[in-house]
């Protein structure tokens, strides 16, 4: 990788688990040069076999705030039309992701950045006063058709209704994020944690199958959309 973009998504290697971090200030939101980085990276973590399990966190404080709404509105119509087709490509990548995935959510994560923490496997947050929801109705800006399919894979109609028509926002420990935050830890040991309940996955011995059994659905839902480039906003957002 070249430097930028190891500034973009920082690794560390903790004996068999990957950390990603999405490093790029002030608020870690996604333009293309990130979707891009974060995408290879998974890639890079899926075929190496000394990597049993990752943690996708943030920077303190902000986890990911979603797709960039300053720059994406400036960009071309092939620029947009690429950062979706890259977006479909990385929530694919990482929702079908054979190795189990921790999400380390160390601070504010909204839109995209939610939909990252929901494409995890097991997701623990910082404890604070930070705001957790899918925003893209206050944004915006649409769901693309990977994380729209993440979303209703992951959430009960009621919770999606609840946080996307809302835009509703809530604290890692408010009630509305019981079933979405698996546990709130300290910040200071957020990344322990996190490792360590990767490790305990990674050694369950059938785990690599029954993920790919209980996902099935959205994880062909996901395959279909890259193959076919059934992404509908390509005929209207962009």
């Amino acid at each position: 990788m070249t430097g930028s973009e190891r500034q973009l998504v920082g690794q560390e290697n903790r004996d068999g688990v990957r950390l990603l971090c999405l490093c790029r200030p002030p608020v870690n939101a996604f333009d293309r040069h990130l979707v891009i980085s974060f995408l290879e990276a998974l890639r890079a973590a899926r075929a190496d076999e000394t990597c049993v399990a990752l943690v996708v966190t943030g920077t303190p404080g902000v986890f990911c705030a979603g797709i960039d709404t300053r720059e994406t509105p400036a960009y071309s119509r092939l620029e947009r039309a690429d950062m979706l087709r890259t977006i479909n490509r990385m929530t694919c990548q990482l929702y079908g992701m054979p190795k189990p995935v921790v999400a380390a959510i160390s601070g504010h994560a909204l839109g995209g950045g939610l939909v990252i923490a929901l494409a995890c496997d097991l997701r623990l947050a910082a404890r604070g006063a930070f705001k957790l929801g899918l925003t893209e109705a206050e944004a915006g800006i649409p769901f693309p058709a990977g994380p729209l399919a993440i979303v209703h894979g992951e959430l009960s109609p009621h919770v999606i209704r609840d946080l996307t028509l809302r835009a509703r926002t809530a604290a890692p420990d408010d009630p509305a994020m019981a079933n979405i935050i698996d546990r709130v830890v300290d910040p200071e040991s957020l990344l322990d944690e996190a490792v360590r309940e990767a490790r305990t996955l990674a050694a369950l011995p059938g785990y690599r199958e029954i993920k790919a059994q209980v996902r099935a659905p959205v994880i062909e839902r996901l395959r279909h959309i890259v193959k076919e480039d059934d992404e509908p906003l390509l005929r209207g957002w962009i």
